[in-house]
């Protein structure tokens, strides 16, 4: 694997996340976004992951060549041989990360010798079709193009991007300095040498590869999560409960850190909203999909979408 510069397409929750660690891992990273408008949106999304990286370094000096088991191994890979210098030295190497993102409106620009796109548009068929169709003329021979899609197949979408044999998808969990996932699937076109750089990618941006063996929507992860995330919005669209009451029931019945509600300001409302859409039964508005779409679509109205916007189901200012 010798990639070198990666382009991010996308600067949402997860698309700047996946931007910001590789720039942290050390590799040079473009953003590629749709207008000077969504270069200005995401600005802050990035001062805020700069943030958490040094606050989270920060917060281990006092640990330091200990086995404490919880900690963030995307940005240390072992606190037995942290140093109080070594933070030092990642804390600098997350302003260094900060400083070195590059942003890119012009395709022709963004992508001109990148080795890696990692596509990570709106999760929304159309919208996915409509960025292959149009960045596939500029995209260099040699690049590998990835989805990181969190429900829709990259056999969806191989024929849209004029490199099936070197098209995959690499799938990401929130708060990936933490959470340091990442799902390697192929559809039937991707050829085995580019499966392998993708994942030995993900190693070199303190990821663990998690190498599925066949398509699966929702990979691993999500075919678990969205299933659960899902039954706590029917529950709030049946008006069972509120959204603190059930968080406060999974939590306490399973000692799990977040309930769905909490899980779903991370994910991003808008993110949810496209997912639920895309269930057919979701246009009878008297179907519990209906009443979700509904009620997720009045709190996007209101501007309250999650942790990045200050406010979802939760306030975080």
């Amino acid at each position: 694997m010798e990639f070198k510069k990666i382009v991010v397409a996308g600067g949402g929750v997860l698309g700047s996340q996946i931007a910001y660690q590789t720039a942290y891992c050390g590799f040079n990273v473009t953003v590629w976004l749709r207008s000077e408008g969504s270069i200005e949106r995401s600005k802050p999304k990035f001062e805020r992951w700069k943030k958490i990286y040094q606050d989270t370094l920060e917060s281990y000096r006092d640990k330091c060549g200990t086995a404490y088991p919880y900690y963030a191994k995307g940005l240390v890979p072992d606190l037995k041989t942290l140093t109080p210098e070594k933070i030092d030295e990642l804390k600098a190497q997350a302003q260094k990360a900060f400083d070195g993102l590059v942003y890119e409106t012009d395709m022709a620009k963004a992508f001109a010798d990148a080795d890696l796109i990692i596509e990570s548009v709106a999760e929304d068929p159309a919208q996915k079709i409509e960025f292959y169709k149009s960045a596939a003329p500029h995209i260099p021979e040699k690049t590998v193009l990835v989805t990181n899609s969190s429900t829709l197949l990259p056999s969806q979408f191989a024929e849209f991007t004029g490199r099936p044999e070197k098209y995959l998808a690499l799938h990401f969990a929130n708060e990936i300095w933490s959470h340091n996932t990442a799902e390697v699937m192929g559809q039937p076109a991707t050829e085995q040498t580019y499966y392998d750089q993708v994942a030995e990618f993900a190693e070199a941006i303190s990821m663990v590869p998690l190498k599925l063996k066949k398509e699966q929507p929702g990979y691993i992860l999500n075919s678990m999560l969205v299933p659960f995330l899902s039954a706590g919005q029917a529950l709030w669209a049946k008006d069972v409960a509120d959204p603190e009451t059930i968080d406060l029931t999974w939590r306490l019945a399973t000692g799990a850190p977040a309930g769905p509600f909490q899980i779903l300001d991370v994910v991003g409302l808008t993110t949810a909203y496209n997912i639920v859409s895309m269930n057919p039964a979701v246009k009878d508005p008297e179907s519990v999909y209906g009443k979700i779409a509904a009620k997720l679509k009045e709190m996007i109205d209101a501007g309250k979408t999650g942790v990045n916007a200050g406010e979802g189901f939760y306030k975080y200012k």
